[in-house]
């Protein structure tokens, strides 16, 4: 099965810059969105073979995500995964038979970090989920998981200390969830690659000179590692300040 992950920062935006090409150029079995910034009813997606669902955010213009997929789940849940109540549209989990797929979008901590107590036990609590939910069947763990998890993963390590997204605390939430027994598939299978980004800022034409942070992935749970097959960054594929990120996998 190949799966793809896009951060699109704003489907009605990316649709504009050639979202529909890309999205039947990499031809996924199931293809999850995040940062959809929109309501369903504001956007007409025509994707023939695909179940469509969203997850909106209540504020119009904010966080959301979705999940197109060739193959009916059993079934979708959208809020709450009982600990928080999503109104940020940030997760969407669907059960197919033979595994999980959960597609998050998980909370920046904000330039000044005020956000960090929130993001941490908003991770704290993730784990336990997916960790409870990999009990049932494996699981196959997507999104915008915003977070360098090594140095290797960004750019300009020494610069960034203490900047959102590469800070101690939420690097250690990300080696917590990789120890509770989950796999970073990328890193999986590539575990020395460098300058394979798949965010850069809008500023200073970083994506020209590729100034980048590695902060979407694909996790899974490590009971089925032995079936990666493959994983990629698909860096060419425009449309967003984040690329396209792949996995396939045997299931």
């Amino acid at each position: 099965m190949k799966f793809i992950s896009w951060n699109v920062n704003g489907i009605r935006a990316c649709i504009k810059k050639g979202f529909e090409e890309a999205f039947q150029a990499l031809d996924a079995d199931i293809f999850a969105l995040q940062e959809t910034k929109c309501q369903e009813d504001q956007v007409s997606l025509d994707l023939p073979g695909y179940y469509q669902y969203w997850h909106s955010a209540e504020k119009k213009g904010y966080s959301g995500t979705a999940v197109f997929t060739k193959e009916k789940p059993l079934s979708v849940r959208r809020s709450g995964i009982d600990f928080f109540e999503d109104n940020e549209g940030r997760i969407i989990e669907l059960e197919f038979e033979k595994f999980y797929f959960v597609n998050v979008y998980i909370p920046n901590s904000k330039r000044d970090l005020s956000r960090i107590p929130y993001r941490c036990d908003w991770e704290d609590e993730m784990r336990c989920y997916l960790s409870d939910l990999a009990t049932k069947k494996p699981v196959v763990y997507t999104g915008d998981l915003n977070v360098a998890h090594q140095e290797i993963d960004l750019k300009n390590p020494d610069t960034n200390r203490r900047n959102a997204g590469f800070t101690d605390e939420e690097r250690e939430k990300m080696t917590e969830l990789l120890d509770a027994g989950f796999i970073d598939t990328f890193r999986h299978l590539y575990p020395d690659a460098t300058d394979r980004y798949s965010w850069w800022s809008y500023f200073a034409k970083s994506r020209d000179r590729n100034i980048g942070w590695r902060i979407d992935y694909f996790l899974v749970s490590e009971d089925i590692k032995d079936k990666i097959v493959g994983a990629d960054i698909h860096d060419q594929i425009m449309g967003s300040d984040h690329c396209p990120v792949e996995l396939e996998i045997d299931l």
